[in-house]
């Protein structure tokens, strides 16, 4: 789909289905006055009970990895878990495209290019599919300025369909290139969205900053829990790590995290194991050449029960999360029960809470990350606390039962308008 063609679907107004600005707040009216005879009739009185629920069939697209993309990382288990929880509210999900809309470089105009022609010839495949069952909505997960969706947008104008995205964001700083022409059909998208849910207040703050009048909704990010319920049993001094070793922020997370542990006390007992792997396991292992013999354990990739079983054994979740947007396995690892110890950076605060669910160091400063896993591996009482508070907060705040409830409310009420 060339550049001016999807100008064109997302330049055609508000995609049905929106909603009024504010999606998050409520405006309270001047009740009317009912005549008390009126108060007592079936009509009135249905009136007053909620629409009913309807399961809706759901196109379900992420534009960065499918759901069963062969690589693992968060967003592949964001998508995932943003399917399941669909499901669980009752409602038929159909993964509409496994399209990876991602282009790594600003100057890529050839990759662009191909990109829209791509795009386009799917829509195409997607609207002959679609002439004898038309979806409910469209809901796109985590377009951004690499990865947008050149696909959806332009359907729902054609079907009349509901446009919702979760977890899109927008950033100024990115308008490079042909990254600045994507991040424009990224803002129409947003602004034309019935609805845009924001699984952080970051994220959120970023969409009406660009998009004042965009309809926007908190969608707290959330995990299955049940995995993650056997008893503790965390081992004295056991740390535990669960990411993936690529370039960029996860390597910088490791090299602060070597840091960190190289200002350990001499003579505190600890040990580290770490679950993951990727292209840059070689430079990651190397960054922990000067630990004594003993203090790591390099386990590769887990399965998701291989996690669940480290993290009952541990005694401190640790990963300093440079440029975390929110970071699922800080939820797995409180969910377990583990106190985390983390930098207050990003998205991370969302989702641990300094001093209660754990502790948050300055962003850059590893001396004070290695002061926070000392506190909490001296302080058997402290661990304790932090996480039992960790894993009700969760439980609480961060479970795929009560996600798939206000999910179900939120896409509800984008359908009945």
């Amino acid at each position: 789909m060339r550049s001016d063609a999807v100008g064109q679907a997302f330049g055609m107004g508000e995609f049905p289905g929106s909603v009024k600005p504010g999606a998050d707040t409520i405006s309270l009216l001047p009740r009317p006055r009912i005549a008390p005879r009126l108060r007592r009739t079936p009509a009135f009185k249905a009136s007053l009970m909620p629409p009913a629920r309807r399961p809706l069939n759901v196109a379900f697209y992420a534009p960065l990895k499918a759901p069963d993309h062969p690589v693992p990382s968060g967003d592949r288990l964001m998508a995932r878990m943003l399917v399941a929880c669909l499901q669980r509210a009752g409602h038929r999900v159909t993964v509409a495209s496994d399209l990876r809309a991602y282009l790594g470089r600003a100057d890529d105009v050839a990759g662009w290019s191909a990109l829209q022609t791509a795009a386009q010839a799917e829509c195409e495949r997607l609207a002959q599919g679609w002439a004898g069952a038309v979806p409910d909505l469209w809901f796109a997960y985590h377009p951004y300025y690499k990865s947008p969706d050149l696909i959806g947008p332009a359907l729902a104008q054609r079907f009349g369909l509901p446009y919702v995205t979760c977890e899109a964001s927008y950033s100024t700083r990115r308008n490079l290139g042909i990254w600045a022409e994507m991040q424009a059909l990224m803002l129409d998208m947003v602004k034309g969205a019935a609805l845009n849910l924001c699984l952080t207040g970051r994220d959120r703050a970023g969409l009406l900053a660009a998009a004042p009048k965009a309809r926007v909704a908190r969608f707290p990010p959330f995990i299955d829990t049940s995995p993650f319920s056997r008893d503790p049993a965390p081992e004295p001094g056991h740390l535990v790590t669960v990411a993936m070793m690529r370039g960029g922020d996860k390597l910088q997370s490791y090299r602060l995290l070597a840091a960190a542990l190289k200002l350990m006390p001499e003579g505190l007992p600890w040990r580290l194991s770490v679950a993951g792997d990727g292209p840059e396991r070689a430079e990651v292992q190397a960054l922990f050449a000067g630990l004594a013999p003993g203090r790591i354990t390099w386990l590769g990739l887990l399965p998701r029960e291989g996690v669940a079983e480290l993290l009952s054994r541990a005694a401190v979740y640790v990963w300093p999360g440079c440029g975390e947007a929110y970071g699922l396995a800080y939820l797995e690892a409180q969910a377990a029960g583990v106190p985390v110890v983390a930098q207050a950076v990003a998205g991370v605060p969302e989702v641990v809470t300094d001093g209660l669910t754990g502790c948050l160091a300055p962003e850059g400063d590893a001396l004070a990350l290695a002061r926070a896993m000392t506190a909490l591996l001296t302080d058997a009482g402290l661990q304790a606390r932090m996480a039992n508070a960790a894993r009700l907060r969760v439980r609480d705040q961060h479970e795929i039962k009560g996600a798939a409830l206000r999910l179900d409310q939120l896409l509800q009420g984008v359908v009945r308008r």
